[in-house]
């Protein structure tokens, strides 16, 4: 299995200064600061790309669990939302809301929330997140 890198430099104290981070596969870089992780600046932050790649991660855990059970999906489509806290005075990430919605055809609501639960254990960045809450919203969309 490949290494994935990315990358990221600051420059400055924390709440002045700036940083700008860069996926390895060259596909964005863009600057990140204190406001923009801990306010609501407009820049990314680390919350954000996490919950990306948690979004991805389980839209294709949960379509490979769906298929290999032989009711392929038509779409898996997941938000992930990543909650940075202060817990005893240091911030924290304590909870990441999943909300997916699933076109299986073919497929009773049951099954579809068991594999959802299935791919939310089953995740490498589920497993990633094991200290945090990681919380699960699905729903069966007609096809």
């Amino acid at each position: 299995m490949p290494t994935r890198t990315s990358s990221a430099q600051w420059q400055g104290d924390l709440k002045g200064g700036g940083g700008e981070l860069s996926l390895g596969s060259g596909l964005f870089s863009g600057p990140y600061t204190f406001v923009s992780r801990f306010e609501d600046g407009t820049e990314t932050n680390p919350e954000e790309l996490l919950a990306a790649a948690h979004a991805a991660c389980y839209s294709m855990a949960l379509s490979n669990m769906l298929a290999q059970g032989g009711t392929p999906a038509t779409s898996v489509r997941t938000n992930a939302a990543v909650t940075l806290d202060m817990v005893d005075g240091a911030p924290t990430i304590t909870t990441v809301v999943l909300t997916t919605v699933g076109i299986v055809p073919g497929m009773d609501e049951a099954t579809f929330l068991g594999h959802a639960q299935a791919a939310k254990e089953g995740c490498p960045v589920s497993k990633l997140f094991a200290g945090a809450t990681i919380e699960l919203d699905a729903t069966l969309q007609a096809g």
